[in-house]
């Protein structure tokens, strides 16, 4: 099992708000619409609570400001994320995906990368 992780911080021009709404209710029901065609097994975005104990946590460890949000997809290997996106289906996909991150997502300030999850505590 793979996972891409992806901390997403909103489009310069959005507000927290808009962000996660347009996430929650654009972006995310238009992946759900494909899912089939990535093969992904299962799809969660975490979205960042606005409390002060976001800036306490940060504050105790010196660390850089939060990301908006998570986001998480899992696939059943690399093997198979890799048969995904070549398919036919997924390459015609690909710039109507990378042009509606762009609309909501800084990219140039998210990170994205793939994981391999160890569970310690279940």
């Amino acid at each position: 099992m793979i996972k891409m992780i992806f901390c997403a911080r909103r489009h310069p021009s959005l507000s927290r708000e808009a962000f996660l709404d347009y996430w929650l209710n654009q972006h995310g029901p238009l992946f759900l619409k494909h899912a089939a065609d990535y093969r992904a097994l299962r799809y969660v975005q975490s979205h960042t609570l606005a409390i002060p104990l976001n800036e306490a946590i940060r504050a105790s460890r010196g660390a850089a400001p939060e990301y908006d949000g998570v986001g998480e997809i899992w696939w059943a290997s690399e093997e198979d994320f890799r048969a995904a996106v070549s398919s036919e289906a997924v390459q015609k996909l690909r710039n109507m995906f990378v042009e509606d991150e762009a609309r909501f997502i800084d990219l140039a300030s998210s990170s994205v990368f793939f994981t391999a999850e160890h569970v310690l505590l279940e």
